[in-house]
């Protein structure tokens, strides 16, 4: 089977778990002996073709004003231009065919796509090929792609550029999706909330990680503390640190680990406590190694997060995850077996938990194991398989043998 991956983002040039994500998808099915390419923007206004462990990346800057990975340092007053002209981009249509047209794949997977704007969904429909759509955000129904206002709070009602925003896109995508598979339910039922994919097919395929057969080795002297993702007020990183500077324990630590555009802020709500450690950005490879020495994790969103990729690499470690309850959070964490819930923001109910924990070092452990036994050993063969039976599926539909 010949498959083409499109995402606006791909490592080694990276934002979010979401490249991660895709990264994995591709290389599953590289090495299931199917013929694989990959799509993305390019971080620069070079324009390449890579490869990544043999496969085919094609680096295209269809956006003129600024790459995609530059989005989060840009000026603010360039961001609205930026989203106007990334609602329809013919030169990332013309592009995108052209490659379709080269590599002739029988399926086109696309997950997010800002930067090569909804045109990118025409390019296969006007070939004829079957198109699968992975939503890693809410980009479809909201400009900062996180249903988050510029006070950095949930919105709760849609103003007027909202709405058309919403209008726009839909009449843009034009019922050019075939299939959409998330790792959520949660983003589904959202997206059907705003009235798209109410006539198009959903399925949960839930995220696979590789995993290896040991659990990592803890220890309890000193109970370690992690946050590791974006930092920035959406992501709730405010409410662990006032949440830990509330527990007068000289025996923990919090670690952060990420970078983003809150940083100092949240140093500063940190102030002089020695305990909090901020490490700034690592690699994927060694933030593995860190999250093997915690204690718990913490996913302290105030965002309705998808399926945080975090999540599942704590649970590989045998690392109980202390999770908001919003998103596709709770659909992964499950109270007293490999972690637990919190309302979000509130300190107190998050401070009280990890209490809980280090006081109690035998549920601390109990956890432990019900952590790494979440996530089965050939996660990621389940996940192939099931993609890999909805693609199938898919192009027997589509495109009937005869």
């Amino acid at each position: 089977m010949k498959i083409c991956y499109i995402t606006n983002l791909y490592p080694p040039y990276m934002l979010g778990g979401a490249e991660l994500v895709v990264q994995k998808m591709a290389q599953q099915m590289k090495e299931r002996g199917h013929e694989v390419t990959v799509i993305t923007t390019s971080p620069t206004k070079k324009e390449e073709q890579t490869l990544d462990n043999e496969i085919p990346v094609y680096r295209i800057n269809p956006t003129k004003i600024y790459p995609v990975y530059q989005q989060t340092n840009k000026n603010k007053l360039l961001k609205p231009l930026w989203h106007m002209s990334d609602l329809w981009n013919n030169k990332s249509l013309t592009e995108i065919k052209e490659i379709l047209q080269k590599i002739n794949p029988d399926i086109v997977h696309i997950n997010n796509y800002k930067g090569l704007s909804v045109s990118c969904f025409k390019a296969p429909k006007e070939l004829k090929i079957p198109i699968v759509f992975t939503p890693h955000d809410f980009s479809l129904i909201c400009p900062r792609a996180n249903l988050i206002n510029k006070n950095s709070q949930r919105c709760k009602n849609q103003n007027k550029i909202c709405k058309t925003y919403i209008e726009l896109q839909n009449k843009l995508l034009n019922n050019n999706i075939d299939l959409v598979i998330s790792p959520s339910q949660f983003i589904i039922d959202k997206f059907k909330e705003n009235n798209l994919f109410k006539n198009t097919p959903t399925i949960k395929i839930p995220l696979g990680i590789d995993k290896s057969s040991y659990k990592s080795t803890k220890t309890y002297e000193t109970i370690d503390i992690m946050y590791v993702g974006t930092l920035g007020k959406h992501k709730g990183v405010q409410t662990l640190i006032t949440a830990f500077k509330h527990i007068p324990s000289p025996d923990i630590r919090l670690h952060i680990v990420g970078k983003g555009p809150d940083q100092e802020e949240f140093k500063q709500i940190a102030s002089n406590d020695k305990r909090i450690i901020f490490h700034g950005f690592i690699e994927n490879e060694n933030v593995i190694k860190l999250i093997e020495t915690a204690n718990m994790m913490v996913v302290p969103s105030i965002c309705y997060d998808n399926s945080p990729v975090v999540i599942n690499e704590s649970f590989i470690t045998g690392t109980p995850v202390i999770g908001s309850k919003i998103g596709g959070i709770p659909e992964n964490i499950h109270e007293n077996v490999n972690g637990y819930l919190f309302e979000p923001e509130n300190h107190d109910e998050l401070k009280d938990h990890i209490i809980d924990l280090i006081k109690n070092t035998y549920v601390l452990k109990s956890l432990e194991k019900g952590a790494f036994n979440t996530v089965p050993d050939n996660s990621m063969d389940i996940m192939g398989e099931k993609l890999l039976k909805e693609y199938n599926k898919l192009i027997n539909k589509i495109k009937p043998t005869i």
